[in-house]
């Protein structure tokens, strides 16, 4: 059991190769060690324990900033946080332990064959954890190469492919200390292909001057929703905003900046109250500025009965008119929505998000044209960015994404990890990343995955800057998406077992 207890210590130090501390080459070396670890397992049930006790010590360290979400809920006391980091922790180490088991299952006899199966099994084993159960892709081994240039191979291989190159780094790293340099040879030969492989060319200059004002007001959780606190949001996003200025701008507000509904159909008086609130914020813009803004709308039946409200993004032009809304599809469990209601209400859970009514998902991505200054634009509202392969609608692909997200109750893990998740899908489709955040991190993500700007965590401040260009086309992995970096895995898998049936 000494190599389970191993395991799980090379898990957790292996954490601290993700953001805030960002060492990724730690996370080679965990994945050398955990070679080591399979390795020498007599047993599949073995291989299977070593390979979930590392993804429970990863996960365990790695994720601790949802506990700190707990301390802003009064109906739930803060220590079952860390329950939940824990149980959750409990859960998504099963992916690791299936990749652990499937290595020591075909390639227990052979190293090299236990590497190849284990970086094909780690690639698909991630991206299961990030489609089963509605997904939680948080923290890809990907996301460790954030602070790197090997972020722009995204662009042909996506998230899930660079986790399981970082695999198989390691695992040759490991394989070289055998004397087998080989694979490390080959490894790194095709690691410095795909790099200097270029997926698609950036612009130099934008083709046009398109200026953009990222806004963080520096509101926390504590303050966001309580009563009273309205009008020092508003000031402190008015002032923030600026004046108009000579040339258009495009304004970004967080995610819920404008915590009273924007568009409400429950009565006359209610849609006149968001009318104003949508006329307020529209009070910073010029004849030629336009304003994307977090905001919630609220449905309602024979309107008087709500039936749905919705984490929402507006778009909005001089005088307070909607040109565009976009809809959360990918909704938090237990955040915006709690699951079994009923069942978990009665025994006194509730959702993280102030207040009892659920949000609705909306229909999916979408992009909606702000004319010829800016063109098209298109969203994902916090979370959602980190589901790799599910951030564009194809059909119409935008000219940048804007991601204004909620970071205040995360803590200080929570935000850089974000950033890290918005800068790989950026390399993947070819398109920059505007976040807007109340406490930080707020960025401009140019098409490689670069920060261009950015305003630190808990710091009041505005952005400004062009916008980005985007690729001059769809890189590989913008048009096929998961298709390819599963296929290599599968292609891999295949060749793995194959070998080894061979060796026997």
């Amino acid at each position: 059991m000494q190599y389970v207890l191993f395991a799980l210590l090379t898990g957790a130090a292996s954490a601290l190769a993700f953001e805030p501390v960002a060492w990724w080459p730690l996370l080679l070396i965990a994945f050398a060690l955990l070679c080591e670890f399979i390795c020498r397992s007599k047993t599949l049930a073995r291989g299977l324990l070593v390979g979930w006790a590392f993804g429970f010590g990863q996960f365990a360290v790695g994720l601790n900033w949802i506990a700190t979400a707990f301390t802003y809920q009064s109906n739930m006391p803060p220590w079952l946080g860390w329950i939940a980091v824990l149980l959750l922790a409990v859960y998504l180490a099963i992916y690791p332990a299936l990749a652990a088991g499937l290595a020591w299952r075909f390639g227990r006899e052979n190293r090299v064959i236990m590497l190849i199966v284990l970086g094909a099994a780690w690639t698909i084993t991630e991206w299961l954890r990030g489609t089963m159960f509605t997904g939680f892709p948080w923290n890809p081994a990907a996301a460790a190469l954030a602070p790197t240039p090997l972020i722009t191979m995204g662009a042909l291989i996506g998230t899930y492919g660079l986790s399981g190159l970082m695999v198989l780094l390691g695992g040759a790293v490991w394989l070289e200390y055998y004397r087998r340099w080989l694979p490390l040879v080959i490894i790194l030969g095709v690691t410095a292909l795909l790099w200097l492989l270029p997926a698609s060319r950036v612009p130099a200059d934008p083709l046009t001057v398109r200026g953009v004002r990222v806004v963080q007001p520096n509101i926390g959780q504590q303050d966001k929703w309580r009563p009273g606190f309205e009008e020092e949001a508003a000031r402190r996003l008015a002032t923030l905003s600026g004046p108009p200025g000579g040339q258009p701008r495009l304004l970004l507000w967080p995610e819920a900046a404008v915590t009273d509904p924007l568009e409400d159909a429950r009565t006359d008086e209610h849609r006149a109250f968001a009318e104003f609130q949508r006329t307020r914020a529209a009070s910073v813009l010029g004849p030629e500025d336009r304003l994307l803004t977090g905001g919630i709308a609220i449905s309602a039946r024979d309107g008087v009965k709500v039936d749905g409200a919705a984490n929402s993004i507006f778009a909005i032009a001089p005088g307070g008119r909607v040109i565009g809304r976009y809809d959360k599809a990918h909704l938090v469990p237990y955040g915006e929505y709690l699951p079994m209601r009923p069942l978990l209400s009665s025994i006194g859970l509730s959702r993280l998000a102030p207040g009892d009514l659920d949000f609705t998902a909306g229909p999916g991505p979408r992009t909606i044209d702000l004319g010829d200054q800016w063109g098209k634009v298109g969203f994902q509202i916090c979370y959602e960015i980190i589901f790799s392969g599910h951030v564009v609608d194809r059909r119409q692909r935008p000219g940048f994404i804007f991601n204004p997200s909620n970071d205040a109750w995360f803590g200080s893990w929570g935000p850089p990890q974000h950033l890290a998740q918005a800068r790989l899908r950026a390399a993947e489709e070819g398109l920059p990343v505007v976040r807007s955040t109340p406490t930080g991190i707020s960025a401009v993500i140019d098409a490689h995955g670069n920060v261009v700007k950015s305003l630190p965590w808990r710091s009041a401040g505005a952005i400004d800057a062009m916008l980005p260009p985007a690729a001059d086309s769809a890189p590989p992995f913008a048009r096929f998406g998961n298709l390819i970096p599963l296929l290599l895995a599968a292609l891999l898998m295949f060749g793995g077992i194959v070998l080894g049936q061979r060796r026997r």
